[in-house]
């Protein structure tokens, strides 16, 4: 099982637009993502985002840990 990295919003703005969200608007602190075909997801703006937001970040988007991390290395 692969361990979760501390990571920021901007790191997980990198691989959600690289599975093919886009940022469809900004309110406040929270950056609002559309997909042609997915969920809409909301991530907070945050220097780090908490264990428990990523992974829910990361079950909407249909995105495993392994993925995740892989898409975080490119």
């Amino acid at each position: 099982m692969t361990q979760l990295p501390v990571v920021s919003s901007k790191d997980v703005l990198k691989v959600l637009t690289k599975s093919g969200y886009y940022i469809r608007n900004q309110r406040g602190s929270h950056i609002h993502l559309r997909h042609p075909t997915k969920t809409p997801l909301t991530v907070p703006n945050h220097a780090t985002i908490a264990k428990g937001t990523l992974i829910q970040i990361l079950r909407a988007a249909e995105i495993t840990k392994e993925e995740f991390t892989e898409l975080l290395k490119k």
